[in-house]
């Protein structure tokens, strides 16, 4: 536990203040055995020895500075060193999964614990139902372009991964006060984008923290727990706020939010450790430089910082997942069925109050009670997905040479048809002659399908371009968060228009026609890929 609250923000603060006595680091401690190859002995010895084989490098590679010439690399201690992410404890790795999941929660939550007071803000301010959704969809757009910023940072290893989460959390959870306590329409616009924006860390870093400390074989689970989790999080918003709002005022959806990150936002502040081993080496090299007074002991990570332009870090965060966008088809196929599957998901808010409270008569507090629904088909889904890699996908790849990343694909072939058949079934039995649980046990299989298909592009991503694939997911997070925000504001004149039954059914038949494309992606992608230059770049 020591070595959690260490690690930790306020850990690292009070270290920054000069009080290490809670915060020690092995190589502080009196009775630290420093390895021979860092030590003073160490590096006067091989200057003896290696003179003459110095100034013969010396003249062969005038070119390089002196700096990269005379480096000794700084890795961890040994095999199983307690500080590399990977030797972690099973309960340490547990508590930190559990806590960037109720994290990643809390944030998701955020976006639609609005919806319940969709309707007081239209009243009381004055303005349209569509005007009224811009709150919620300007969230779901910030959090969407969060990523494309802080994404990149976490990966310079100077910063790592706690710092975009503990900074943007505190301002997150001072922007509830104020979404609470605000006057206008305008500012509270203003402020729901902010939230979105500033909550985005876990949504677009949590996945690479989960990278860090649980291996390959474990991330298909650890991602599919983290990812039900953060699909269900929404469908909680109107239950959430369904009945405080009812019973009090629009505000209260605010409150709500900041009772629940509140909290969070203080067990993060002194339990979540940092977990990139790339920015965790560099702390160590600058505490052994101290030690030691040797300025050539640098970690890998440090040497890769210092050779890292903004403008390279620009390039490969902004530019290049559009660019393989543009140039596979595989790929930009994974970005629209995604981004089509999340607008799905939020036009269930708008069609939700026209089904549930128009036709059927539910309340505030019963309408939120209506998104169970999703609850339902996620778990359902979660299971299945698991069940699957644990029986048959992960026995059938551990037979396999080398596994193509189209093996990941299976269960979406069966889990593209769920989402249309869900569709079709809300679309058409969503009517007073017909019992209300019918339509939302299309919504439950509908969303079962959801889960499965983001799951399946997510695990698709990073197998089929490694190199690039943390900019792959912001860039797709950043097109999901964009047809979602969309879907939120065009879902409400579309189902005036076509109805409920016909604007579901116009979705749910944009959905038959991503069948062909997965397929065509499971039986083609090596082909695809074989093309392209990103792949083996």
């Amino acid at each position: 536990m020591r070595d959690i609250f260490r690690d930790s923000a306020v850990g690292q603060w009070l270290r920054l203040w000069g009080d290490k006595q809670l915060a020690h680091y092995p190589e502080e401690f009196p009775n630290f055995k420093l390895p021979i190859e860092y030590s003073q002995e160490k590096l006067l010895e091989t200057n003896r020895t290696d003179r003459n084989a110095t100034r013969i490098v010396n003249e062969m590679e005038e070119g390089r500075s002196q700096i990269e010439k005379d480096i000794t690399l700084v890795t961890w201690y040994s095999d199983d060193d307690p500080d590399n992410p990977q030797n972690w404890s099973f309960l340490k790795k547990i508590w930190i999964a559990l806590l960037l999941l109720v994290y990643t929660i809390s944030v998701y939550i955020g976006s639609s614990v609005y919806t319940a007071s969709e309707p007081d803000i239209a009243s009381i301010f004055g303005v349209s139902d569509i005007a009224a959704a811009l709150g919620l969809s300007l969230y779901v757009i910030a959090y969407g372009m969060g990523p494309l910023l802080f994404a990149p940072l976490s990966e310079i290893p100077a910063i790592g991964r706690n710092p975009p989460y503990i900074y943007t959390y505190i301002i997150f959870a001072a922007l509830c006060v104020a979404t609470a306590l605000v006057n206008n329409f305008g500012g509270l616009l203003a402020l729901r984008f902010l939230l979105g924006f500033f909550g985005s860390p876990c949504l677009a870093n949590a996945g690479a923290s989960y990278g860090d400390f649980f291996g390959p074989r474990e991330m298909p689970y650890v991602i599919a727990l983290w990812g039900g989790g953060a699909t269900l999080s929404p469908a909680l918003g109107p239950l959430v706020g369904g009945f405080a709002v009812q019973l009090e005022n629009w505000r209260w959806s605010s409150w709500e939010l900041l009772w629940f990150s509140g909290p969070i936002l203080l067990v993060v502040l002194i339990s979540l450790p940092e977990t990139s081993s790339d920015t965790i080496l560099l702390r160590r090299a600058k505490r052994l430089r101290e030690l030691t007074g040797r300025s050539d002991l640098k970690s890998a990570s440090e040497i890769r910082q210092a050779q890292m332009s903004p403008r390279h870090i620009a390039f490969d965060a902004l530019i290049k997942p559009w660019e393989i966008n543009i140039l596979d088809p595989a790929m930009l196929f994974t970005t629209v069925y995604t981004a089509l599957t999340y607008g799905l998901y939020y036009s269930f808010f708008e069609s939700f109050p026209l089904v549930y409270r128009n036709i059927y008569g539910f309340n505030l507090g019963q309408l939120g009670l209506a998104f169970l629904a999703v609850l339902i088909g996620l778990i359902v889904g979660v299971i299945v997905y698991c069940a699957y890699f644990c029986y048959v996908g992960d026995p059938k790849m551990a037979k396999m040479e080398s596994v193509p990343p189209e093996a990941r694909l299976w269960p979406g072939l069966i889990a593209s048809f769920l989402i249309p058949i869900g569709l079709f079934i809300f679309a058409w039995t969503a009517r007073k002659s017909i019992h209300w649980i019918v339509s939302l046990i299309g919504v439950s299989i509908s969303m079962c399908g959801v889960f499965i298909i983001i799951q399946c592009m997510f695990i698709y991503l990073p197998f089929t371009y490694p190199r690039y694939a943390g900019s792959l997911f912001a860039a797709n997070g950043f097109a999901r968060s964009a047809f979602a925000a969309g879907a939120i504001l065009f879902a409400g004149p579309m189902f005036s228009r076509l109805g409920v039954d016909g604007g579901v059914s116009l979705l749910g038949g944009l959905t038959v026609l991503c069948i062909f494309g997965i397929y065509g992606m499971y039986f083609g992608g090596a082909i695809l890929r074989r093309r392209s230059k990103f792949a083996v770049s």
